[in-house]
C-alpha cells in the first residue's frame, strides 16, 4: 500500500473521488481498492437475489466474485465520479452477472425478466430497510434525514454483517431487509421453517454481541 492511500479514510467520500481518480488513472492498486470497499455491500444484493435453483449452483460470494472481476476489467467504461454513481454501476454489472449465471446454470427460455430491474428495487428498499433495523439494534440515536446517509449506512451495515458466518448474514439480510416470511426463506435455504427462524433468532443474538452502532 502506498502511503496516500493508507492516509485517508478509505469510507470518506473525498478519499472515494481520490482512489476513482487513481484506478482512472490506470493505477490497479487503488482501483483493487475501491472495490473491495463495496465487496460486503454487493453480498447482501447477490443474497436476495439467488433463489434456491441457482444457490444449489452458486453462492451470493461467487456472484459478487464475478461481479468485481468484471468490474475491474471494465472500469474504463465508468463515467462517473460519485459514491452513488459508483454504486449503481457496480449495481448493473451485479445484474448483468446475474443474467449469464441463469442462462449458464438454468433453462434460458426461463428467465424472468423481472430481474431486470430487481436489484434496484432491492436497492432501494435496503436503503429504507437499514435505517429502521440500525434502530431497532442501537435503541438510541435520531433518524437518519438525507438519502446519502442511508445509502452510507447500507454500505456500512453490509461491512458489520461481513462478520457473521454466511447463514447468520443471509438469514438477516433475507428477514430484516428483505422482509420475507421465514416459510419464503426456508425456500430459499433450503430448510424448514421452523430451523429458519431458530436459526435467525441465534444470528440476530450473535449480530448484537459484534454490532458497532453506525453513525
Amino acid at each position: 500500500m502506498t502511503g496516500t492511500l493508507t492516509t485517508e479514510d478509505p469510507s470518506d467520500s473525498s478519499s472515494i473521488r481520490h482512489l476513482v481518480d487513481k484506478a482512472r488513472e490506470g493505477e490497479t492498486e487503488p482501483l483493487g481498492q475501491l472495490l473491495q470497499l463495496y465487496r460486503n455491500y454487493l453480498t447482501i444484493l447477490a443474497t436476495t437475489q439467488l433463489d434456491r435453483r441457482l444457490r444449489r449452483r452458486m453462492s451470493p460470494s461467487d456472484l459478487v466474485q464475478e461481479a468485481m472481476l468484471a468490474a475491474h476489467c471494465d472500469f474504463a467504461k465508468f463515467r462517473g465520479s460519485s459514491e452513488r454513481e459508483l454504486l449503481a454501476w457496480l449495481r448493473q454489472i451485479l445484474i448483468n452477472c446475474l443474467h449469464h449465471a441463469m442462462e449458464t446454470h438454468l433453462d434460458a427460455k426461463r428467465r424472468d425478466v423481472r430481474r431486470e430491474i430487481s436489484v434496484e428495487q432491492v436497492s432501494a428498499v435496503l436503503d429504507r430497510s437499514v435505517v429502521q433495523f440500525v434502530q431497532v439494534l442501537a435503541d438510541r440515536g435520531p433518524s437518519p434525514s438525507e438519502p446519502l446517509r442511508r445509502r452510507e449506512r447500507a454500505v456500512a451495515l453490509a461491512d458489520q454483517l461481513a462478520k457473521l458466518r454466511a447463514p447468520y448474514r443471509d438469514v438477516i439480510v433475507l428477514r430484516n431487509l428483505q422482509g420475507l416470511t421465514f416459510e419464503e426463506i426456508a425456500d430459499r435455504m433450503g430448510r424448514n421453517a421452523g430451523a429458519v427462524r431458530m436459526l435467525w433468532l441465534r444470528a440476530i443474538d450473535k449480530f448484537k454481541q459484534v454490532y458497532e452502532p453506525i453513525l
